[in-house]
C-alpha cells in the first residue's frame, strides 16, 4: 500500500522525467526510466566552492513542480523541501541554465550531459537484459566519478570535457565548467548589440 509520501515521490519523479523525455512513449529501447531513477536516488554532493548553488537550483525544481501541478502538499516547506538534491535534479536544473545561455533546448542539454558522462546507452532495454547488478554498478561508478571529481583534468569523464582546458576542471565550479564548454563548443548565441 503506497503512502502519501510515496505518491508525492512518484508524481514528482514523473514530472522530472517529463522535463527530459516523453512520458507516454514506453519503448524500452528509447526510454531511460531505470537510469533516471538511479540519478534520482543518488544525492549530488559538492565540495568545490559555489557548487552549493547547483544544489539550490536543483531543489528549486520542487517549487516549480508544486506550482505547475498544484500538487496538494500539507507542508510545502517540510521534509520534501529539506531533502538533499539528487543528481537528476541538479542535471535538469543545469540543463535549464545551459538552454538559457545557448538558445538550445533543455532536453538537448540534458542528453548532451548523459552523452558526456557516457550514460546515454543505458536504456530500459539494456537494464531489462542485464543480469545481476552489473549495470547499476557501472552507473554508480560514473555517478561517483561525477560527485568525487575523479574525471580527467580536461573534464573528460565529467559533464564538460574540453579540448583545451586552461585549468584543472576537477577544481572548477560547475558554473564555470559550463561557461568554458559553451565557449569552446561555440554554443553561445551571438546576441545583437544595440
Amino acid at each position: 500500500m503506497s503512502t502519501r509520501a510515496d505518491r508525492l515521490e512518484d508524481a514528482y519523479f514523473e514530472w522530472l522525467y517529463s522535463q527530459i523525455g516523453p512520458l507516454k512513449n514506453r519503448n524500452p529501447a528509447r526510454n531511460y526510466w531505470h537510469l533516471c531513477r538511479k540519478l534520482y536516488s543518488t544525492e549530488f554532493t559538492w565540495f568545490v566552492p559555489n557548487d552549493d548553488n547547483r544544489v539550490e537550483d536543483g531543489k528549486k525544481l520542487r517549487l516549480d513542480f508544486l506550482t505547475s501541478t498544484r500538487y496538494p502538499l500539507d507542508d510545502p516547506h517540510g521534509l520534501f523541501m529539506d531533502l538533499g538534491c539528487s543528481i537528476f535534479e541538479m542535471l535538469i536544473a543545469l540543463a535549464k541554465i545551459a538552454a538559457f545561455e545557448s538558445g538550445r533546448s533543455q532536453v538537448e542539454w540534458f542528453w548532451r550531459f548523459m552523452h558526456n558522462l557516457e550514460l546515454d546507452g543505458y536504456t530500459d532495454e539494456v537494464y531489462n537484459r542485464s543480469v545481476g547488478d552489473a549495470i547499476d554498478e557501472g552507473v554508480e561508478e560514473v555517478l561517483e566519478r561525477l560527485n568525487e571529481r575523479t574525471y580527467s583534468r580536461t573534464g573528460k569523464g565529467g559533464l564538460f570535457p574540453l579540448h583545451d582546458a586552461e585549468q584543472d576542471q576537477r577544481n572548477v565550479e560547475l558554473w564555470y565548467q559550463l561557461a568554458a564548454y559553451l565557449h569552446e563548443g561555440h554554443y553561445v548565441e551571438t546576441r545583437a548589440r544595440w
